[in-house]
This record gives C-alpha cells, sequence and structure tokens, in this order.
C-alpha cells in the first residue's frame, strides 16, 4: 500500500494535483466573492443611513435575514431555489434552460452572507468619524462625492479594516460549505481522496494545514495593508 507521502504527492498514485486544483478553485472562489460583498455592504451601510425610512427598512430586513440563516441553508436557497426560478423565467420567455453553476452559487450566497455582515462594520466606521468633517467639506466646497472620495473613504477604510478582515478569514473557511453541491474545491478534493484510500485522517490533516496556510498568508498580507493605512497616523 502507498505511503502517506506518496498519497499526498504528484505521481500516478498521488492526490496531490486533484488536491492543488482544489487550492486554486478555494481561492478563486474568495477572490471572486471579496468584491462583491463589500460593494453590497457597502452599499447596504449607505442605505442604512439613507433619510428614506424604506431604504433604510429594507436594509435592515436584508442584513437580518441573511445574517440570521446559516450560510449552508443560504446556499442551498440560491443553489436549488434560484435554479427553479431561472428555470421557471426560461420556460415562460420560451428560451433553453440557464444552469447555475456550483461556482456561481457559492459565491452569490457567500456574497450574501459576507456583504450582511460587512455593512454593518461599515456602518460602524461611518458613525465614527466625526459629523464635522463632512460639513467642513462642505464648506469648503466640495461636491458630495468629492468628499466621500478625499475626506470619509480614506478614513472609513482604517476604520473598517480590523472588522473587515476578520470577515475575510470567515469567508475563507466558509468556502468549504461549497463542497456539498459539488464544486470541486478544497474539501470536495480531500473529502474524495479520503474515502477512496480510506485514509481519512491523513487527508484532512491535509485540508487543515492547506487552510491554515491560506489564513496565515491572508493575516500577513492584512497586517501589511493595515500599516499602510496607518501610515498617517503613525506620522502625526
Amino acid at each position: 500500500m502507498p505511503n502517506s507521502l506518496t498519497l499526498i504527492g504528484f505521481g500516478p498514485n498521488g492526490w496531490g494535483l486533484s488536491i492543488l486544483g482544489g487550492v486554486l478553485v478555494t481561492i478563486a472562489l474568495t477572490i471572486a466573492t471579496l468584491p462583491l460583498g463589500l460593494a453590497f455592504g457597502f452599499l447596504l451601510a449607505l442605505g442604512k443611513q439613507s433619510s428614506d425610512r424604506y431604504m433604510r427598512l429594507s436594509s435592515d430586513i436584508y442584513t437580518t435575514i441573511f445574517r440570521g440563516l446559516p450560510e449552508l441553508v443560504t446556499l442551498f436557497l440560491v443553489y436549488f431555489g434560484a435554479q427553479r426560478l431561472l428555470n421557471a423565467a426560461t420556460d415562460a420567455l420560451g428560451i433553453a434552460n440557464l444552469e447555475i453553476s456550483p461556482f456561481l452559487s457559492g459565491m452569490i450566497a457567500l456574497g450574501f452572507v459576507f456583504s450582511a455582515y460587512a455593512s454593518e462594520v461599515f456602518l460602524s466606521a461611518f458613525r465614527a468619524i466625526p459629523i464635522g468633517q463632512r460639513e467642513g467639506a462642505a464648506a469648503l466646497g466640495l461636491h458630495r462625492f468629492q468628499a466621500m472620495r478625499l475626506v470619509v473613504w480614506p478614513q472609513l477604510i482604517r476604520l473598517a479594516l480590523p472588522g473587515l478582515s476578520n470577515l475575510y478569514m470567515n469567508l475563507i473557511k466558509d468556502t468549504s460549505l461549497v463542497s456539498v453541491v459539488g464544486l470541486a474545491d478544497t474539501m470536495r478534493q480531500t473529502g474524495v481522496a479520503a474515502r477512496v484510500t480510506r485514509e481519512p485522517f491523513l487527508f484532512f490533516a491535509v485540508a487543515v494545514a492547506i487552510y491554515l496556510v491560506l489564513t496565515i498568508l491572508s493575516s500577513v498580507a492584512i497586517g501589511r495593508i493595515e500599516a499602510w493605512t496607518q501610515r498617517g497616523e503613525a506620522a502625526r
């Protein structure tokens, strides 16, 4: 029987290539979900501060739903529910059915959850910025967009980054849920290898090591970004 190094290697009896492919899928899913969640979370935070009460109410309802639902349930709702709605729409239009891939389903579902939590982080950061700074920007003749870009946004990033970095770490781990709908990510590939070789401890230990490496590398990158955002504070 092949030894452990052979099983996790890249030879003919090893699962190294399959697991590496799964790691790349995990990274791709994380990178694809992050901008979607950040953008939508930022818009939700703006909606919660809107003067329109219906906008505030709809933003609050959205975050309550997706913060309350388990991520796995959200994934199933998108993968199965959205597919049925899409099929019904294409049948009504008389066109061929479109299939929502597991990757797209995972990106949308995790983006919903990430944006719900990110909106609260952005909202707290908005409230930490003194209102006098926006008033001062208006007194200087800056338009609302200019004030946001030049005055509010740099401080918002610095204040929100610690909370967003924690959400990003959770996002990396949450990508493992997408394996249940057939996406060949790290968790699915190591699970298949564990079942075929009957070496569950070995391959799930490999999965643990992979996720730890991804989070450590992410922590280093986020630490450098935080240091860059704090450079003005250090100088002052």
